[in-house]
């Protein structure tokens, strides 16, 4: 049995989660959400908790139990909670401001690097080198993060570009003299 997959999901207050048809619908302070899973397995929910049985253990179902669980617990997560991701901007003149609700950053290029608006996603910009990006959906925050990392990675000599604020970039040595 998936360790993962068997956990409960506790219902946080002011979240209110229905499932027909294997369709869930979570809605909570932050929005709504809704996703639909496989219907070999059974989700209930029991006592405030939420269950994801499987009903065999033929290896596509097992290979799904703990992965649908894990996406319906940051579904739960997102609307009560919210997820955000940091980035730091390191380099001389690399900075960034909110453009509308977009972004434009400088990152040593002869152009600023304009990243659009996406939607669920809200972006906040503090002290001009750190950029917050927040949202309910967890594959979304993580993908805008990533595609604005992607745009000036740190590289190993000094460091700059953009990194992720809980990363640790592995520093090389430079040319002996």
């Amino acid at each position: 049995m998936s360790r993962v997959g068997k956990k409960p999901i506790a219902v946080p207050s002011g979240v209110e989660f229905t499932v027909k048809d294997n369709v869930v619908t979570v809605k909570g302070s932050k929005g709504t959400l809704t996703k639909e899973f496989n219907k070999d397995l059974v989700i209930k929910l029991e006592n405030g908790e939420i269950n994801v049985e499987r009903p065999n253990d033929e290896p596509a179902v097992r290979a799904i139990h703990g992965t649908t669980r894990a996406l319906i617990n940051n579904m739960v997560k997102g609307v009560s909670e919210g997820f955000r991701i940091t980035l730091n901007l390191v380099g001389v003149g690399y900075r960034a401001a909110a453009k509308g609700k977009g972004l434009e950053i400088s990152l040593g290029f002869s152009h600023p690097v304009i990243v659009d608006e996406v939607p669920g996603i809200t972006f906040a910009v503090e002290k001009n080198t750190t950029i917050h990006v927040d949202g309910i959906e967890k594959d979304v925050v993580g993908q805008v993060a990533a595609n604005i990392r992607a745009k000036r990675p740190p590289e190993p000599y000094k460091g700059k570009g953009v990194k992720y604020a809980d990363e640790h970039i592995r520093r090389k040595e430079g040319k002996k003299a």
